[in-house]
């Protein structure tokens, strides 16, 4: 039988985790945006030493597992003195700014190769229009490419924005007590796997399902617009 008693006393501990996750993918997620943009254009470039960098990019992170680059980032960059010694190394010994880097520069590279797809759909003749009427190579981007690109490739996007979340599980392995963590810890405690996991589960299809209802309309109101 299975004992939800203990879930029950172990909630608030998974509250806190959940929130941690929460925390991890926003943040993931706003590093991984940052970064796809220059990356797209650079994939799309006519620049040749750009679209190798940028297909090099994003071949390696696309091609690697998450849990290999979490784990190089935190576990291997004390290695080097240089880095040990740096002004950087306050925030790569932290295992949560060291999950957001590691995950955020992967998030980067699927969304980059999403939107780099989609800006390249967008008919030629609305960019030449837009130039004809004076706009920019910067106003052309911003108030006509970016948004079409964006309403394109929000649905995909939206796919990259569960696996994200679900993905920050693996902060877990890296002494993070988010959700999984925390699971894993009444578990430990309670010695009831199966109770501690199976709300660990339920708890990541809620947050997603939040995330589900919120793309959806986000979809909707650039359908719209």
């Amino acid at each position: 039988m299975l004992d939800f008693d203990v879930v029950w006393s172990g909630l608030p501990a998974l509250l806190k985790g959940a929130a941690l996750t929460i925390k991890l993918t926003a943040a993931i997620l706003l590093l991984g945006m940052l970064l796809a943009l220059p990356l797209a254009l650079a994939k799309n470039s006519k620049h040749l030493g750009l679209r190798v960098f940028a297909h090099g990019y994003i071949g390696i992170f696309r091609g690697t597992p998450s849990l290999v680059q979490v784990f190089l980032l935190y576990y291997g960059g004390g290695q080097f003195d240089l880095l040990r010694h740096s002004f950087l190394w306050p925030v790569l010994r932290d295992p949560f700014w060291c999950t957001v880097i590691a995950l955020g520069l992967n998030s980067a590279a699927y969304t980059a190769k999403n939107l780099a797809g989609a800006l390249a759909a967008i008919p030629p003749g609305l960019s030449e229009a837009a130039r004809v009427l004076g706009l920019t190579r910067f106003a052309r981007l911003w108030t006509v490419e970016l948004p079409l690109a964006i309403r394109t490739a929000l649905p995909a996007y939206s796919n990259e924005v569960i696996l994200t979340c679900k993905a920050t599980s693996l902060a877990s392995t890296v002494t993070l007590i988010e959700l999984t963590g925390s699971a894993r810890l009444l578990a430990s405690q309670t010695y009831a796997p199966y109770e501690s996991f199976l709300a660990a589960g339920a708890g990541y299809l809620v947050i997603n399902y939040v995330l589900m209802v919120v793309l959806r309309s986000a979809e909707r109101a650039f359908a719209i617009a």
